[in-house]
This record gives structure tokens, C-alpha cells and sequence, in this order.
């Protein structure tokens, strides 16, 4: 199991924590060849969000979020991006690839198990594609969510207490 991935399980919202690790084990055993899962981002800062929004925007790159601060669902720990790690070592977003050689893209093999889980996937957006997102809302707008968090509605770690 990628250590990586494990701590980043545990900056999820704690309604989500034991299924992203139920998620991850299933994708550990239907990837078979080169390629492992990891998640590449998880909880998001409100300072990060604002360091990825400005990037190619008020300083050097390119854009990489049409999200502010507040308005990820990453913010709120209900956001998952993932990578392939190839040999250890590469990342790969290639969605393509079939690593394993079982006839289905690895990518899509963990794409399937996300959303058997009911996680929504970045590649189905009307609006944007963003095939290494997966997020889980419980029906919950980002608005809503900050909206929540500024008034307080916290628990003792700073997670938004939602209704699942």
C-alpha cells in the first residue's frame, strides 16, 4: 500500500475516510501490472486553493483551478485527485493505457470502482473535464459548504458537519 495515499485518506472528511480506503484496496487489487493508484490531493486548504488559483492568473504558470478559496470541495475534504504511479516511480494520468493488460484502461478499472461507490468523476463534467477528480457531495453545493464552514458549523478538527 502507497503510504502517500494512506496519509492523504486521513485528510478526507471523516464521512469519507473508510470508503475511499474500501475504494483504494479494490483499485490495489484490480490493477495487476506497472501501474498503483495514488491519490495525488486530497483536503485542500483555503491557502492552497488560493496558491493554485492565482497560478496563471497573478503569478507564473499555467491554470490549473477555476475554483477560489472556499469553492473546491477539495477544501472541505469531499475531493479526491488521483495519479497511476508506474514502476514505482513515473505518475501517469494517462487514461488510456492499459498497464495491467487485462483489456480494460487502468485509469477506467479505477474509475468503475469510484463510481460504484457513488463518487462522482471529473471526466463525466458538463463543464470542464477533469478526468483525475472524484468528489462526493451528499448533495451539498461548494456555496453551501462555505457558507457552513463561515458560520461555524465545524467539528473539532475544522471539518464542515454535514448531513450524509
Amino acid at each position: 500500500m502507497d503510504k502517500i495515499t494512506l496519509a492523504r485518506i486521513a485528510l478526507l472528511h471523516p464521512l469519507l475516510r473508510e470508503q475511499a480506503f474500501k475504494i483504494y484496496q479494490k483499485a490495489c487489487l484490480a490493477l495487476k501490472g506497472r501501474a498503483r493508484l495514488r491519490f495525488s490531493w486530497t483536503l485542500r486548504t483555503f491557502k492552497e486553493q488560493s496558491t493554485l488559483y492565482a497560478q496563471g492568473r497573478t503569478k507564473p504558470g499555467k491554470i490549473v483551478t477555476k475554483a477560489k478559496a472556499g469553492l473546491s470541495f477539495h477544501n472541505y475534504g469531499l475531493a479526491i485527485d488521483i495519479c497511476l504511479i508506474i514502476d514505482g516511480k513515473e505518475a501517469s494520468w494517462d487514461d488510456l493505457k492499459d498497464f495491467d493488460q487485462d483489456g480494460i484502461a487502468d485509469w477506467m478499472e479505477v474509475v468503475e470502482i469510484f463510481k460504484s461507490y457513488g463518487w462522482s468523476w471529473g471526466g463525466d463534467f458538463q463543464s470542464i473535464s477533469d478526468k483525475p477528480h472524484f468528489q462526493k457531495t451528499f448533495g451539498y453545493k461548494e456555496e453551501d459548504l462555505l457558507i457552513l464552514f463561515n458560520s461555524g458549523a465545524v467539528d473539532e478538527n475544522g471539518y464542515v458537519k454535514i448531513a450524509a
